[in-house]
């Protein structure tokens, strides 16, 4: 007879197995009176022990574990770490059951909601529930958890107006489904400028007005800052938290239980903030969805929008996926009709929107030979010269460093390493060339092609852009922002700023024009999303000039003719976003089609291919080299399945990979779901 797993818990293996009474303590041990099984997730990394494991509640623990709350356990001859599930009366288990080594806390930190969405989200990646559970909880700091807390804050009194939703046609509309908890759900394209930290505000102001919490993801900690800000005018003091990374484990995690405890209903924060154990959750927000930071780089991979959107969808909550740009996923969930699109019209578009020039236009090149050719056109030039001199003048460079990438002067071959074949790159004007990937000096590097010994510059980076403008504007200051030091702001004085995409400061009043050079860096790229890419961070620097009306203006340095450099010109994420998702669809590619990666050794590649039973919608493409990896032995296959087939393609690559751990390959290929990267 089996144990049925419980409610939310693997559909990959229906038996939660029992622990082993090897090594159990003391023998005589008297259990609990009531309830003595305790179901545990064991925290380990192994696929084929995904599933919950049978405990006995010593008598002594009858009251401290509860379920949620930490507990260690023997298992595997080693004690572990691991979450109490629930509390049984019996388990179906005919051996001797183990007893519960210790509870570590009785906090109750994995909540029902956590764990029914964590158990998803390791479904729909293929993945394990402890890597989400690591992802969804913090650490434990004792003392914290020891500490007194303040008392929780009553909601708003008053109904916050709608502000910034005025723009927007239908807005008001939208906050007043969520007034009455209706769940609208929308994908928001918001205007040029400030607005939108305001703009989230309100909605969540809202939400707590009408008894809801509200979960709010962005990007990075400038983002999280500006909507931490707007929190707080809006909401006042002791309403919301912020959840980043900087803030130490112990402030983190105080703020943290300041949420799983009920005093606080509004969370902002990064990635993680995803899972945050919200009361009474009716509205969850994402920022800028297309940012590659919202995917976790740790196993199982899981995607901020998904998360949120399953979360979304399980809760029956409101949604708003928000941003600049449109990508195709948040173009895909519209056309479902999951969510509705939620737009300024055109008049109050062009009121906020600065005025966009594409170099290389008929008219330009009428005026300019080398209006195509050049990395800084005349008019771009003569753009900078004049809007510079009513305030600060953005330049937007695709990539950091000096000179990232040196090409031969003689035949245009890249000039690679003698020892290692890697990418040659100079640091600064007086630096001897050297290798990126092993830092060999290559002061007498000859071409192997033409024998010639002359470098030229193949990408230049911020630091050298830099250093050419301040030739070119002596009279101005010059100031770079990017990987190494990122400006938060700066004033509103005439000033060239030069920024990689994601680290523009802002400006009080708004730039008065912005250059975004080398767009060929960015739409070149071997990258299914390369021109979604490049017009997403086109419009977040385009966002921070001030309206045309003003004198705001932008030049985009790259080819008129493509579609990506015209929806920047015509300000239309949207229509750009459904049309490359219908070439998507064309063409087989996410996220008209779910996919998911293999990758490994090929031998190791082939042997999980072989092992796992594919859904009969599924196609393999490759398995082929993967170039930009060290190793050249590393090979990755593509499986692709129609969209509804999903689970059960990652069930059937859970269950490949938990029957190799199970024969304990110790080399197993790493398997993806939604890979990023799939050209």
């Amino acid at each position: 007879m089996t144990a049925q797993p419980t409610p939310g818990e693997g559909t990959l293996f229906d038996t939660p197995r029992a622990a082993t009474a090897a090594a159990s303590g003391p023998k005589k041990r008297a259990p609990a009176p009531e309830e003595p099984i305790a179901r545990v997730a064991v925290d380990t990394p192994l696929p084929h022990l995904d599933r919950p494991f049978d405990y006995r509640v010593p008598e002594s623990m009858h009251t401290t574990a509860v379920p949620g709350c930490r507990v260690r356990v023997r298992f595997g001859g080693q004690v572990r770490s691991g979450f109490l599930l629930e509390r049984a009366s019996s388990s179906d288990f005919d051996g001797q059951l183990s007893y519960l080594h210790q509870v570590v806390s009785s906090e109750p930190v994995l909540t029902p909601e956590v764990r029914r969405l964590s158990r998803a989200v390791a479904d729909r990646y293929a993945g394990t529930l402890s890597d989400v559970l690591r992802l969804a909880i913090p650490p434990r700091h004792a003392r914290v958890e020891r500490e007194q807390p303040e008392p929780p804050q009553p909601a708003p009194a008053e109904l916050p107006p709608h502000g910034p939703w005025e723009n927007y046609p239908h807005g008001p509309s939208f906050l007043a489904a969520l007034r009455s908890q209706r769940c609208p759900r929308a994908v928001w394209n918001a205007l040029p400028g400030s607005d939108w930290a305001d703009t989230v505000a309100i909605a969540a102001a809202t939400a707590l007005w009408s008894g809801q919490g509200t979960v709010a993801v962005l990007p990075d900690g400038r983002d999280v800052e500006a909507l931490d800000t707007a929190m707080r005018e809006r909401l006042g003091s002791g309403r919301h938290v912020a959840l980043t990374a900087d803030l130490g484990p112990a402030e983190r995690y105080r703020r943290w239980l300041s949420v799983l405890r009920g005093h606080v209903r509004v969370v902002v924060g990064t990635r993680a903030a995803m899972f945050a154990p919200v009361h009474e959750l009716g509205l969850v927000v994402l920022w800028d969805d297309g940012d590659d930071v919202h995917c976790d780089p740790h196993a199982p991979y899981p995607h901020a929008r998904t998360v949120l959107t399953m979360r979304a969808h399980h809760l029956g909550t409101a949604a708003l996926v928000g941003g600049f740009a449109r990508t195709a996923d948040a173009a895909q969930l519209i056309e479902s009709g999951w969510a509705h699109p939620l737009t300024a019209d055109r008049t109050t578009l062009r009121s906020h929107a600065p005025r966009v020039h594409a170099s290389g236009d008929d008219s330009e090149l009428a005026r300019d030979d080398a209006a195509r050719s050049a990395r800084l056109p005349l008019r771009a030039l003569r753009m900078a010269r004049e809007s510079s001199q009513t305030g600060p003048v953005l330049i937007q460079v695709p990539r950091r460093g000096y000179l990232a990438s040196l090409l031969c002067q003689g035949c245009r071959g890249s000039a690679r390493c003698a020892s290692c074949q890697g990418p040659l790159a100079v640091r600064s004007a007086h630096a001897m060339p050297y290798c990126r990937w092993c830092g060999h000096l290559a002061g007498a590097w000859s071409c192997p092609t033409c024998g010639g010994s002359r470098l030229r510059a193949g990408v230049v980076g911020t630091r050298r852009t830099a250093e050419e403008l301040g030739r070119a504007f002596p009279s101005l200051p010059v100031h770079t922002s990017g990987r190494d030091e990122v400006l938060t702001a700066v004033s509103d004085r005439p000033a060239l700023v030069v920024a990689t995409p994601g680290a523009e400061p802002s400006a009080p009043s708004g730039y008065t024009a912005a250059l975004l050079l080398d767009g060929w860096a960015l739409l070149d790229r071997a990258d299914l999303r390369a021109a979604e890419e490049a017009l997403r961070r086109w419009y977040n620097a385009a966002s921070l000039v001030r309206p045309a009306d003003d004198g705001g203006r932008v030049a985009v340095v790259a080819e008129a003719g493509l579609s990506a450099t015209q929806a920047l010109v015509r300000w239309d994420p949207a229509g750009f976003a459904e049309r490359e998702l219908a070439e998507r669809r064309e063409l087989g590619f996410p996220p008209a089609v779910a996919m998911a990666s293999v990758t490994g050794e090929p031998e190791h590649v082939r042997e999980l291919l072989a092992d796992v039973t594919l859904p009969e919608s599924a196609e393999v493409l490759g398995p082929v080299p993967v170039s930009n990896e060290d190793s050249d032995s590393t090979e990755r296959a593509l499986l692709r399945v129609p969209r509804g087939d999903v689970l059960e393609l990652a069930r059937a690559l859970k269950t490949a990979t938990a029957a190799r751990s199970a024969r304990k390959d110790e080399h197993l290929a790493r398997v993806r779901m939604d890979p990023l990267e799939v050209v």
